[in-house]
């Protein structure tokens, strides 16, 4: 017997032990509401001997698969873990582990453990069954039989880590579980990753559809509780509340309750969705009958005769892009003298582009054009061929190559804005809408620069930009990122949602440092008159002091505004009348609507 056997049999042995000496003991994580930070129960887990090498559950299961003593291990963990939490006569939930082996195998035997609940003095409503995931193979239909019975004794049931296994989307919708478990994969920097936001959103849809409440496993930081307790998810669990302990947990700790408690609501990661960053080529090109190399040029001449918007035919043998013909070449050289008389007769690919330009289909809009760019001219006249693993699918064109870079980019700055990278209107306008629905009371103000064209128009637009980035550079600095939402709406026009009770403090410190900042944008003889002196459309010479800050702010309470177009007609009113005061200034729009 080598080293490797006798290690296992020791292992073994040690196994067989704990499970006659029932050297298993329980541990407890409490599972939180986020909705009134009440603590809902418990998962119990279980733990080996502290002495022992199977103390860690990964690897007392793992053993116990490869002895084949899983049944009982599971069988033994599960009368702990009942065991012990019956002793504290706690009347909350309880949350105990299950396999779908065991779960099934358990349904055969209703009565002994519906007995064995009673005696413990547990009321088997107040136990929940979390179904882990332990491999691809599942049968459904008995899982779902014994799920029935479970249900009938009155215990609940719920799926644990939905997003980490094979096959738990499926058994959701098989099962109709009262709880769903999300994995801490999707909660862990959730506060800064907009895609595990969506997928903990759509999680938190489906569930509202579904009548299943969702638990969100893995909260470590009040940053994550925020944004999981404002996707409105039901429950929560994960170190910030508390660690497996012997113990109960008997309230959630006081700095936690008041992140739950509190009225303010998160900022959300924003980016631009993926749908408009990372376009393809799959609505960009057209399938067109291609020619054979051997087609003569009168008869591609006639196809474009025939059709006048054509304006390259693709040449193609068995399925494989050989070149491209475009409209310009052929009909230019048949307006020479006798090449239609000489050419006519023979094949197109005396005319065509032996090396055009061909993609794989599944080519970024921005790689492409990069690409073509790099490239010579007649490429983006010609346009390119698509193709997928090499075979023809289709043509695209350079100006629909370039219409669709445009339009891009025009919805990605409706996202963020390209010269500060701040979130454009969309996202400014969702927040907004998010704090009118949860009737939160904040403080929407917009900044705006005074004086600004006429320093543009005697620097250039470059200084400006500079003018323009210093701007969102300081409001970054001065507002807290976990509480205001800054963005960028165009120009020199910047928006910031203030929940901090002390913004007009901040307010006017931007205003102290802007203030102290914007002559050093200016040269030596504008800096000592204090502004430009330049001529305006009439030929007068007009004065414009040195640019300033204006901003308006508009206090919006719970429940007086329906909209984000309410409370920017609100902000747009505030700004008018403070651009009326000199130099920086600050209105607040005190009025009721």
């Amino acid at each position: 017997m080598d080293i490797a056997d006798r290690y296992l049999c020791s292992v073994f042995d040690e196994l067989d032990m704990i499970i006659d000496d029932r050297g298993l003991h329980a541990v407890f994580q409490p599972v939180i509401n986020l909705a009134n930070a009440e603590v809902l129960g418990h998962e119990g887990l279980i733990r080996g001997p502290v002495d022992s090498q199977l103390h860690s559950p990964l690897c007392l299961f793992q053993t116990a698969k490869e002895a084949n003593r899983l049944a009982a291990v599971e069988q033994l963990s599960s009368e702990v873990v009942l065991e012990t939490f019956g002793g504290f006569g706690s009347h909350s939930r309880l949350f105990i582990n299950v396999s779908p082996e065991s779960f099934t195998q358990f349904a055969s035997n209703i009565a002994a453990i519906l007995a064995y609940t009673h005696k413990l003095g547990l009321d088997p409503r107040t136990i929940v069954i979390e179904l882990t995931e332990s491999t691809p193979n599942f049968d459904y239909q008995r899982i779902k039989d014994a799920a029935v019975h479970y249900r009938k004794m009155g215990f609940e049931i719920a799926i644990d880590d939905l997003g980490e296994g094979f096959s738990s989307l499926r058994l959701w919708s098989e099962l109709h579980p009262d709880y769903v478990k999300i994995d801490k994969h999707f909660i862990q920097n959730i506060n800064n990753d907009s895609l595990k936001l969506e997928f903990v959103r759509s999680i938190q849809r489906i569930a509202e559809c579904s009548g299943a409440m969702v638990i969100a496993e893995g909260i470590e930081s009040q940053a994550q509780l925020s944004i999981v307790k404002d996707l409105k998810i039901a429950y929560g669990q994960g170190y910030l509340f508390a660690r497996p302990a012997p113990q109960l947990l008997p309230e959630v700790p006081p700095d936690v309750r008041e992140v739950i408690l509190s009225k303010r609501l998160s900022i959300f990661p924003s980016a631009v969705p993926s749908s408009r960053l990372m376009g393809n080529l799959s609505g960009l090109h057209e399938y067109l009958d291609p020619v054979a190399p051997e087609t003569t040029n009168d008869e591609v001449y006639a196809i474009f005769e025939a059709c006048p918007h054509l304006y390259s035919l693709p040449v193609v043998r068995q399925g494989t892009p050989l070149g491209l013909i475009s409209r310009y070449s052929i009909v230019d050289s048949f307006a020479r003298l006798y090449v239609r008389e000489l050419y006519g007769k023979k094949p197109c690919r005396l005319f065509m582009d032996n090396r055009p330009l061909i993609v794989e289909h599944d080519m970024g809009l921005h790689a492409l054009s990069d690409l073509i760019t790099r490239m010579e001219p007649h490429h983006l006249s010609n346009g390119f061929i698509v193709a997928e693993n090499g075979a023809y699918l289709g043509v695209g064109s350079g100006h629909a190559l370039l219409r669709a870079i445009t339009q891009m980019q025009i919805d990605a700055a409706r996202y963020a804005n390209p010269l500060t990278m701040l979130p454009g209107n969309v996202p400014i306008n969702e927040h907004i809408d998010r704090l009118i629905a949860a009737d939160a009371g904040f403080v929407a103000c917009y900044f705006d620069l005074d004086n600004f064209k006429p320093f543009n128009d005697a620097y250039g637009f470059r200084r400006g930009d500079e003018v323009i980035q210093f701007v969102g550079a300081l409001l970054s600095q001065e507002i807290d990122p976990n509480l205001d939402f800054l963005g960028h709406v165009g120009g020199d026009d910047f928006i910031v949602v203030f929940q901090s009770l002390d913004w007009e403090v901040r307010c006017q410190q931007i205003m102290q440092k802007f203030e102290g900042a914007a002559t050093g944008f200016y040269d030596g003889a504008d800096r000592e008159r204090s502004g430009i002196q330049s001529e305006d459309r009439l030929g007068n010479r007009v004065f414009y002091p040195i640019v300033s800050l204006s901003i308006g702010a508009a206090r919006i309470m719970p429940c007086l505004y329906g909209s984000h177009h309410e409370v920017s007609a609100a902000m747009v009113t505030a700004k008018k009348q403070a651009k009326q005061m000199p130099g920086c200034s600050l209105f607040i729009e005190r009025r009721i609507p």
